[in-house]
């Protein structure tokens, strides 16, 4: 596998030079950018002239990362060029299909299982999918289960939702197209050479009682203990609700299903002051238990660098060609000038020859060790590893 990074924004232009390309024939490029830049798809078309035979893959963010720099406003690109493995990439707007779940399932469904070797006679099978999906349309819960419920058995799956600073605006996604709000993308990676291993950890602390969900539908939470959650979370966030939603990424919701089950963060995207309801970015399911999280500085680094570990572990003592780290905005929001601390983290663990990437999300997507079921993630670092043997 080889690789190159380049980093696009106003005062500077590209650094290094988008047309010095090493890779040219390039068959894979991700792309990660403000939603502006996307939108004026200007050097869109120049990295589409720089690596005219790629598979374009990318979506807007709350935030670029590009090695261990953290940066808004800006377009990276990461050309990769596989040796040994193949690529296949399927999208789906949301006007096409019914539900989440269903647009899960479109994608996998349209996904081949195998690919006719380019080295053998044989065929290449279906190693493991990178999600990428609208941030704000999209119920990631669902989308995880249509997936799983048609991808075969030891193919694995990681992403993230697409952001948009912290505005909770427009999302856009493509897949070897233009820029498209409510849309989701995959990409199948095809091959036996290829290792791929994920961690994700978060870091966040719970406070205040346990409280049992009442009344939800879905995404939506109406009730906590037969009271109004938006009231209840109102009066715990105190001055922050007058910022609301985005505020709302400071303090997240732990989820758990069942006594003693670990609970899933998580985030708010949308309060409805009618409804006197919260939309969430993944399932609340109403029996559950929730939880009200606070941030805690050190735990958060901790988290991103224990995400790191647990990908690096799954692979063994040999460095990752690249690292595709997926990071949610909320803790962009707490960690500020501190957020480049979680990159550095993850650099330490990997070493200098892995190529970092990723953007700050919606959401994540991803287990939490390699071998663990699939889930949306939310309030974590999410690690995805890549090594071509």
């Amino acid at each position: 596998m080889k690789l190159e990074q380049k980093r696009w924004d106003s005062v500077h232009g590209w650094i290094p030079e988008l047309t010095k390309t090493e890779i040219g024939d390039a068959q894979l490029i991700l792309i990660f950018g403000a939603t502006p830049l996307l939108k004026e798809q200007i050097q869109l078309q120049q990295i589409k002239d720089t690596y005219p035979h790629a598979h374009t893959f990318g979506c807007s963010t709350a935030g670029e990362i590009c090695g261990t720099q953290v940066t808004d406003d800006s377009i990276v690109v990461t050309a990769i060029k596989f040796e040994h493995t193949q690529i296949k990439d399927v999208k789906v707007n949301l006007s096409q299909v019914e539900s989440s779940y269903q647009a899960g399932e479109f994608l996998a469904k349209a996904l081949p299982l195998t690919l006719p070797s380019l080295m053998s006679g044989g065929e290449d099978k279906l190693k493991h999918v990178l999600v990428l999906s609208d941030g704000s349309k999209v119920n990631g819960s669902d989308l995880v289960r249509g997936l799983t419920s048609q991808l075969p058995g030891g193919t694995t799956f990681t992403g993230g939702l697409a952001g948009d600073g912290d505005r909770f605006g427009e999302t856009l996604v493509f897949g070897d197209s233009r820029p498209a709000k409510e849309t989701i993308a995959v990409v199948g990676l095809y091959g036996s050479r290829l290792i791929v291993s994920s961690g994700s950890l978060g870091g966040w602390d719970p406070f205040g009682p346990e409280r049992l969900i009442t009344n939800s539908k879905g995404n939506i939470l109406y009730e906590l203990d037969g009271h109004s959650a938006l009231k209840l979370y109102k009066n715990y966030l105190g001055e922050h609700a007058k910022g609301l939603p985005s505020t709302a990424l400071l303090f997240p919701l732990s989820i758990r299903n069942k006594s003693g089950e670990t609970g899933v963060v998580r985030t708010i995207l949308s309060v409805d002051e009618n409804e006197h309801s919260m939309t969430f970015a993944g399932d609340v399911p109403e029996g559950s238990y929730a939880r009200f999280m606070k941030a805690n500085f050190d735990r958060l680094i901790d988290g991103a660098v224990g995400a790191a570990k647990t990908a690096h572990q799954a692979i063994g003592t040999v460095a990752p060609n690249l690292a595709i780290l997926i990071s949610c905005v909320g803790r962009k929001l707490i960690l500020k000038q501190r957020v480049e601390e979680e990159i550095e983290g993850v650099r330490d663990v990997f070493g200098e020859q892995t190529i970092l990437a990723g953007f700050y999300s919606y959401g994540e997507i991803a287990p939490f060790i390699t071998g663990a079921k699939c889930e949306l993630q939310n309030q974590t670092m999410t690690i995805t590893t890549f090594l071509e043997e």
